[in-house]
């Protein structure tokens, strides 16, 4: 035997015997890849999905509680009220003609609810009220973003009167024209509110020139009551425009 045939018959031993050896340890590399995949597929990866949805689930409550911010915020533009005016009932005696003459106190309120100029005292035949205004409404999208000019409806005190007494013969509180002095009290007033006032009855006949000012309705608004001996009343306007008339105590 040649040396080379010796050398084979030696080589085809050794890897007889390290062939199953090896085998198996491909065996046991494949295994513990195919282990890995599926403990990763199985386990893992049903783990991040939940964490997935948990950061989408939250994602989505705070844009929920964002949305319902400022919702609740836009409510609270479009229901709030002022107080504009107080009315306070000074006497009631009767008339020479048999019905009630009351005395009243008017005073104007500025926003925070302090006087505005001086209070009128008023003599008015009968005992129901009407206090008649012009009222300035703007569209809703202005109030619910607080505009600084727009965010609120505008009221001038035009006349207070009886029924006993046409509206013409009224007590006259604020000049038409001009700006009330409630909101004339406050701050120096715009140009812009000095032309709505200015043109007010101008502009309540022309929707689509008031709408380009961004103002819903320019109209005449009255409340009454029928007034009570040693009563105090109290006028407030919504932001919307809404006028009421309470007893407050």
């Amino acid at each position: 035997m040649t040396w080379w045939s010796r050398a084979r018959a030696r080589l085809d031993t050794d890897m007889s015997v390290l062939r199953p050896g090896f085998v198996w340890a491909l065996v046991f590399v494949a295994a513990a890849g195919g282990g890995a995949y599926l403990a990763d597929r199985l386990v893992l990866e049903p783990g991040r999905a939940i964490q997935r949805q948990l950061a989408e689930r939250d994602a989505q409550i705070r844009e929920l509680s964002a949305r319902n911010q400022a919702l609740e915020a836009a409510v609270r533009l479009l229901r709030n009220t002022e107080r504009r005016a107080r009315l306070v009932v000074l006497d009631q005696t009767p008339g020479p003609e048999g019905h009630q003459r009351t005395r009243i106190r008017f005073t104007e309120l500025d926003a925070q609810g302090d006087p505005v100029g001086e209070p009128r005292e008023l003599a008015l035949d009968g005992d129901e009220i009407y206090v008649d205004t012009l009222v300035i409404k703007f569209e809703d999208d202005f109030v619910t973003a607080g505009d600084a000019l727009k965010g609120k409806a505008l009221l001038l005190f035009r006349r207070i009167f009886s029924d006993r007494r046409r509206p013409a013969e009224g007590e006259v509180l604020d000049r038409e024209g001009q700006i009330p002095q409630s909101y004339a009290a406050e701050r120096a007033p715009t140009a812009f509110e000095r032309e709505l006032w200015a043109r007010f009855w101008e502009l309540a006949n022309n929707p689509e020139e008031a709408k380009k000012r961004g103002v819903r309705a320019l109209h005449g608004e009255a409340v009454s009551t029928r007034l009570r001996k040693d009563r105090v009343y109290s006028i407030t306007l919504r932001s919307t425009g809404e006028l009421t008339i309470v007893p407050i105590r």
